[in-house]
């Protein structure tokens, strides 16, 4: 390659085309006419920059490897690496192969350390075992065994095809190793689940322990659910980047301890998009919406990042889940204008999401604009009409999803079964039941517990009865106080009395139960019957769950819990609440 000091003006000019334009297929071919019209497309260094250039954009990937194939002296080892790395690049794994293949078989190609460290990368990537075999049988005959980035690039490939013997017999047999070897096969032992080798591996590492190899112990340790460990491991850290913040606050959230999540989202000294996204969906994974949506207003007015799909996908559940309609609106809307709105999940969540919200009509509208549809699409509005009691809709739904070829699953079943429970279609619901295993599906205990809540519903007692004694399965508590219900609609009191001890076992500590049968006991005035039911509530410490009301404000959740008394707020309050009692007691006079 030609010394850059001696290249001519011309030259200097189109290598400051490259550096100064923003890559586009019209600058690009505007370059390639310059270098054509004063013939300097033969510097290789210009040429390779423009192939380079047009492989990074999707719309001339096929333009950049006609230019490499149309080179006369297209064995050029700088050109050759660049092309092969750009078609690793775009992910295009078996052009890879064959390009090199092609080369070595064709021209006059040497493959040089660079050249095999992209094909290990490429073999890794597309988890093509042999082909990386035979790559390794290549850097043998020639020679590069020896080089440290070689051989790296090799025990990582082996790591992430989990040939962990391969990767170790490498490693073992170099006499130099860098931070990042051992990392990539601490790396291999934690993805294969060997979490004890991998840490007998980074006892030893002899070199200093960088960032990414307490990374990595850490994954390992939160996949494991082990946070003691991975805490460990954290502390010792003498500096920490946001993977390992935001790795430990995921694991946090997995494991139900968000109140240690977020002591740590609060201390991180930099947050990411990635951060804030694993916090929010945190709160949603651990129930707890309103701090979900509370904690993505505090990212729009304190930060300047855009939400992501990621994150819209983390906050619609909360959104669904208190009923926030005006959020949802700008949710909408945002997504029609940043155009996340083609992604099949995310507009999967927004029919979901609206559906929850009792607006079935915006979730079918957004369902039929889908560009594409997959199965969840389709479970979320079937099952979206049935909570919403449109019963007919969902099934006539579900028989479009048939007639488009899709094969029902699981929770299509429970949309279905959920629906004929809505709508009170005893025979349909039975019905669709019998003919699960015709569509090759076994009903779950979730499906005879829906079909149980049908029967029971419709005052078949005897029927929801023997179907929980014939099914496969141990009732569990939502069935038995399903049926207890059932019980309770149609004044069965002896067979309340004998369910509630059934049901006491599995939930002995659900309120509604023991309500049910005290007011059964009530309805028959056996008031001594009904105070022996809260007499048992007390003995066995169990309290009535505290009505909760939730209302939206200029898209902000406010939340009532009765009895409270520390609402920040709580003298307004009162004082609303004093002054709606005086107006009513005056309409009752008027009344009178």
């Amino acid at each position: 390659m030609r010394d850059q000091s001696l290249w001519s003006p011309i030259e200097r000019s189109c290598l400051s085309l490259f550096q100064r334009t923003t890559n586009t297929r019209t600058t690009l071919l505007q370059i390639h006419a310059f270098m054509l019209r004063h013939s300097i497309e033969t510097n290789v260094n210009l040429y390779t920059k423009l192939v380079t250039a047009c492989a990074s954009l999707a719309c001339c990937t096929s333009y950049a490897r006609k230019l490499f194939d149309e080179r006369p002296d297209r064995d050029d080892t700088f050109l050759c690496n660049s092309m092969i790395k750009s078609h690793l690049g775009m992910h295009q794994f078996s052009d890879c192969f064959k390009l090199y293949r092609d080369l070595k078989r064709e021209t006059c190609f040497v493959p040089e350390s660079f050249t095999f460290v992209t094909l290990a990368k490429c073999c890794s990537l597309k988890m093509a075992t042999w082909e990386g075999l035979g790559i390794h049988s290549e850097i043998m005959k020639t020679g590069f065994c020896s080089n440290l980035y070689v051989s790296t690039g090799l025990i990582d490939m082996y790591a992430k095809v989990r040939r962990m013997e391969c990767a170790r017999k490498l490693f073992d047999e170099m006499s130099e190793r860098s931070e990042v070897t051992w990392t990539a096969l601490i790396c291999g032992y934690v993805r294969c689940g060997d979490i004890i080798e991998a840490r007998k591996l980074f006892d030893k590492i002899t070199v200093r322990k960088d960032v990414a190899a307490y990374n990595v112990m850490i994954d390992g340790y939160v996949k494991l659910e082990d946070m003691a460990s991975a805490r460990k491991y954290f502390e010792e850290m003498s500096e920490r980047n946001v993977i390992s913040w935001t790795t430990m606050i995921d694991g946090y959230c997995n494991g139900g301890d968000i109140v240690a999540a977020r002591s740590l989202f609060n201390s991180m000294p930099e947050k990411n998009l990635y951060s804030w996204n694993v916090m929010i969906g945190g709160y949603c994974k651990n129930k707890q919406p309103q701090e979900a949506l509370k904690l993505f207003h505090e990212m729009q007015s304190s930060t300047k990042l855009e939400p992501d799909n990621v994150t819209i996908l983390s906050i619609l559940p909360a959104i669904a889940d208190l009923g926030t309609l005006d959020l949802a609106g700008w949710v909408y809307r945002y997504v029609r204008r940043k155009k996340i709105d083609r992604e099949t999940k995310v507009c999967t969540a927004l029919v979901d999401m609206y559906a929850k919200c009792g607006e079935i009509g915006k979730a079918r509208k957004v369902f039929y604009e889908m560009p594409e549809k997959e199965i969840a699409s389709w479970n979320a509005l079937i099952n979206g009409c049935a909570v919403n009691g449109c019963a007919n809709e969902a099934l006539t739904v579900f028989s479009e999803m048939q007639s488009e070829g899709l094969k029902p699953n699981d929770i299509t079943m429970m949309g279905v079964l959920s629906a004929c429970n809505h709508g009170g279609l005893v025979e349909e619901g039975k019905r669709w039941f019998s003919n699960m295993e015709k569509l090759g599906l076994t009903p779950k205990i979730q499906h005879y517990g829906c079909l149980v809540d049908l029967l029971g519903k419709a005052g078949k007692i005897e029927e929801a009865e023997k179907l929980i004694e014939s099914m496969p399965y141990e009732a569990n508590d939502i069935i038995m106080s399903s049926f207890l219900s059932a019980c309770g609609h149609s004044k069965d009191v002896k067979r309340a009395e004998r369910i509630l001890k059934h049901a006491v076992t599995k939930e002995p500590m659900n309120d509604g139960n023991y309500i049910i049968l005290r007011n059964m006991y009530a309805a028959e005035e056996r008031w001594g019957d009904a105070d022996e039911v809260k007499r048992v509530m007390r003995r066995n410490k169990v309290s009535k769950e505290v009505g909760c009301s939730v209302i939206e404000i200029n898209s902000r959740v406010f939340e009532f819990i009765a009895g409270d008394t520390m609402h920040p707020q709580q003298d307004k309050v009162n004082s609303i609440l004093g002054q709606l009692r005086i107006h009513m007691r005056g309409l009752d006079s008027d009344l009178t």
